[in-house]
């Protein structure tokens, strides 16, 4: 819990340095040549220094052990600090729109200059190592907030790629292009954002596990031959984690003690082969043979 926690915080501080450095020298170029593509692109690195700093401020919280007040940790932060990010990509997203829609029918010009080619190299270089670390931080970690980041930093190695197409086209009087490349920029951060903030809110909304790790469960549960019938299968997300909470009828006639020793074993043997599972609650409820 701890390194993958940890790790969230360390993406973080590395997408605020970076974001930073790009938006300063993509706002600047961008206004000088007065570039949409560019200016939605230095918006769109201004909502990833907030969403690495989300990520940073989510790491921190989400590793604080549970207490008194917070009986199963503070996991549930990660997802909450998704969903920010997921709020601030689709508002910058719309934002972006608006502008790139009113160059197009204002008839906006964009002057060509070798510095809007120059940023958009750096960009992208910068956006690429961001992404491969990022990438290996999720493989190790499973982390939303980490997810996010990776998600992004993909994003704008494309969204910056087609900058550079725009500003191409601008050398040779062809401005519509700058326009459009911002509407699919918008288009493109929208439809991530939207992702994101989907994907939280399930977690937040107590959305039960998935069915192939339910069904896991519920195999090794019948595998234990003391286990006459299954009955309630709840699942309560806890961060990345869930609490699996269920009730299983064995024979009538067996002793207290023996029937809890079942349900220890199942408790285990499900916290041993099942990584999503935080903890299990063994309901034991007596079976009776029809006659």
């Amino acid at each position: 819990m701890d390194e993958r926690n940890n790790m969230a915080k360390k993406v973080g501080v590395l997408g605020i340095i970076g974001n930073i450095f790009l938006f300063i020298i993509k706002i600047v170029i961008g206004c000088m040549c007065n570039s949409k593509a560019m200016i939605a692109d230095s918006f769109n690195s201004a909502g990833d220094i907030f969403a690495s700093l989300m990520t940073w401020i989510g790491g921190r919280i989400s590793i604080i052990p549970n207490d008194e007040d917070h009986n199963y940790g503070h996991g549930k932060a990660e997802y909450i600090y998704s969903l920010l990010i997921g709020i601030s990509m689709i508002i910058i997203a719309i934002k972006m729109l608006y502008d790139s829609v009113l160059s197009i029918i204002k008839g906006n010009t964009l002057v060509f200059s070798w510095n809007l080619v120059i940023v958009s190299i750096v960009t992208i270089g910068t956006k690429i190592a961001l992404f491969l670390y990022t990438k290996y931080a999720y493989k190790k970690s499973g982390n939303l907030l980490i997810k996010s980041n990776m998600i992004d930093h993909r994003n704008d190695v494309l969204i910056t790629f087609c900058t550079l197409i725009a500003v191409i086209f601008a050398k040779y009087n062809i401005y519509f292009v700058d326009g459009i490349v911002g509407i699919g920029i918008s288009i493109w951060i929208f439809i991530a954002g939207v992702k994101i903030y989907r994907e939280s809110y399930n977690v937040l909304m107590d959305q039960a596990i998935d069915n192939g790790t339910k069904q896991m469960i519920i195999n090794i549960i019948k595998n234990n031959k003391a286990v006459k019938m299954i009955g309630g299968f709840y699942s309560i997300p806890i961060g990345y984690k869930y609490i699996i909470v269920v009730t299983i009828y064995v024979n009538g006639k067996m002793q207290t003690m023996k029937s809890h020793k079942v349900a220890d074993k199942i408790e285990e043997e499900i916290l041993e082969k099942v990584e999503k599972v935080e903890n299990v609650i063994v309901h034991i409820e007596p079976f009776k043979e029809k006659k």
